[in-house]
């Protein structure tokens, strides 16, 4: 059975001893993963640009763990990231409404 993104972002909370208050030192440290990981998912794009082949298995694994921080963040401030990803499509297409009709 497939795991929803609240389910695992549960069990992110869980791995990660994500707290219902976390302190600052800990969402700075689940901040900076996140921003770490990001970047090896840029570092794989840059060298697909560079070296004209993508290792698409290891930018599959660094996307994994961009979403392990993401959902740890969205555990750590309450939020469900359901409701999250549902906030953000809401915006980007009201993004998309308003060029459209520029």
């Amino acid at each position: 059975m497939p795991m929803t993104i609240d389910e695992y972002a549960a069990w992110a909370a869980r791995i990660g001893k994500v707290e219902e208050h976390p302190s600052n030192e800990r969402l700075s440290y689940l901040g900076l993963g996140l921003a770490g990981e990001a970047g090896e998912v840029a570092d794989h794009i840059k060298k697909l640009l560079r070296d004209g082949w993508l290792d698409q298995a290891g930018l599959v694994d660094e996307l994994g763990d961009v979403v392990y921080y993401w959902a740890c963040l969205c555990a750590a401030t309450g939020q469900q990231p359901s409701d999250v990803l549902k906030a953000s499509a809401a915006r980007i297409n009201r993004r998309l409404s308003e060029a459209a009709s520029r």
